[in-house]
């Protein structure tokens, strides 16, 4: 009787502990799918990019064209058209559908070659303030590495994300200390036009 005892709590400390390892795995994959899928997302145009465009046998329609501040471009036909703020895909579909009455069934492809329009500035308490250009999704900490870290005497717990919206700004605080200690600060992306400011 008393061996039938001690294995009731055996077995469920078992259990549990089974379950434990079949869901850690299942969450950590869950959490780095999130991550991959937010670092591989569709690239967004932005101002001062160059776009490599494309119609499929008119070459006379085909052009490498960069973003104006404005976010348009300007292509045979179809005069401006926005591209700023649209995915290259998205780009494709608008030009394809304007082009229809000129070029029926027309294939297009967009290409951005140059990518000009991922710039943050990091300023403030660190070694070396500026404005960067990046090649690909950055997070706040890659920023500020950029700027070759933080100095001496830096309010590392006082960072603000300054970023506009229309003709609002937000302020988004950072703590540089609770991402060290790994203390719940999401070490989130930066967005093109964004002021990192170091007190």
């Amino acid at each position: 009787m008393i061996r039938h005892l001690l294995f009731v709590p055996v077995f469920f400390v078992c259990a549990a502990a089974s379950a434990w390892a079949q869901s850690a795995p299942a969450n950590a994959a869950s959490a780095a799918i999130g991550r991959t899928t937010a670092a591989t997302a569709e690239y967004t145009i932005g101002p001062e990019d160059v776009l490599d465009i494309s119609v499929w046998k008119n070459p006379e329609l085909s052009r490498k064209v960069p973003v104006r501040p404005d976010g348009r471009v300007s292509l045979p036909l179809i005069n401006d058209i926005q591209a700023a703020g649209l995915t290259p895909s998205e780009l494709r579909e608008q030009l394809a559908k304007r082009l229809a009455e000129f070029v029926p069934s027309a294939e297009v492809s967009v290409i951005v070659s140059e990518v000009q329009s991922l710039k943050v500035a990091v300023v403030g308490a660190v070694k070396t303030p500026g404005r960067f250009m990046l090649k690909s999704p950055a997070t706040v900490l890659e920023c500020i590495a950029l700027a070759q870290g933080l100095t001496e005497f830096a309010g590392r717990d006082r960072i603000v994300v300054l970023r506009q919206n229309g003709n609002s700004t937000t302020r988004i605080p950072f703590n540089y200390s609770k991402i060290a200690d790994g203390n719940g600060q999401d070490n989130f992306f930066v967005r093109p036009g964004d002021i990192i400011v170091v007190p």
